[in-house]
C-alpha cells in the first residue's frame, strides 16, 4: 500500500524517533509498504517520519534508471535499518546534491562524511555491523537524520535557508504539487 509522506512543516518530522522491539505490530507490511511508497515517489531512502512514525525505521532501495525507455529496473540493492547507531565516521568529507521526499523540487549540495559504521537490525532482526560508503553512506546519514528531528536543510548555511524561505513556506502550507500523495500538515 502506498502511504501518505509528510511535508516539510509536519511536526513529526522534528520528533526524535524512539526506537522499536521484534514485536512491533506489522512490521513486515510496514517495511513492504514503505518500499512500495519509497518507489512509487522515485526516491531512494524514506524513513518512517516521514510516513508520520516516529520510530527508528528506515528504507533504502536503488533501482537503475533507463534513460532510453524512461523507466526503472528492478532494485539492485535494498537495505531494511531499524534501530540504526553510528559507531564511527571516516576522516574524508564530500558535497552531494540532496533532495528530500518530504522536501519536495529542492535539492541542495550538503557535505558529509563519505564513509561511516553502522549498526542496525534488520526486519528480521538480524543485526548488522558495516563499514559502508557511497550512494548508501549517504542515504543512510540522511534518514537518520530524520530519525532525530531533522531535515537536509538544516545542514545549509542561514543565507541558502533564507533564500529558499518561500518555497519552504509553500511546502508547509501544503502550496505544492508533486506526482505522489502528500499528508497535509497539521495545525
Amino acid at each position: 500500500m502506498i502511504l501518505p509522506i509528510v511535508g516539510y512543516g509536519h511536526p513529526t518530522l522534528r520528533k526524535t524517533a524512539e526506537p522499536i522491539t521484534p514485536d512491533y505490530p506489522n512490521l513486515k507490511e510496514l517495511v513492504a509498504n514503505m518500499y512500495e511508497t519509497m518507489y512509487n515517489a522515485d526516491g531512494v531512502g524514506l524513513a518512517a517520519p516521514q510516513i508520520d512514525l516516529p520510530i527508528r525505521l528506515f528504507v533504502v532501495g536503488f533501482r537503475p534508471y533507463d534513460e532510453k525507455t524512461n523507466t526503472y529496473g528492478e532494485p539492485t540493492e535494498e537495505h531494511t535499518v531499524i534501530n540504526p547507531e553510528i559507531v564511527s565516521f571516516g576522516d574524508k568529507k564530500d558535497w552531494f546534491n540532496e533532495g528530500c521526499l518530504s522536501v519536495p523540487d529542492i535539492h541542495e549540495d550538503v557535505l558529509r562524511p563519505t564513509t561511516l559504521r553502522l549498526r542496525w537490525m534488520d526486519e528480521d532482526w538480524q543485526q548488522h555491523e558495516e563499514e559502508i560508503d557511497g550512494l548508501f553512506a549517504r542515504v543512510a546519514q540522511h534518514e537518520i537524520d530524520h530519525l532525530d528531528g531533522k531535515v537536509f536543510t538544516d545542514r545549509l548555511s542561514s543565507l541558502r535557508r533564507t533564500m529558499l524561505k518561500r518555497r519552504l513556506n509553500d511546502i508547509q502550507t501544503g502550496r505544492i504539487q508533486t506526482r505522489y500523495r502528500m499528508k497535509p500538515n497539521k495545525k
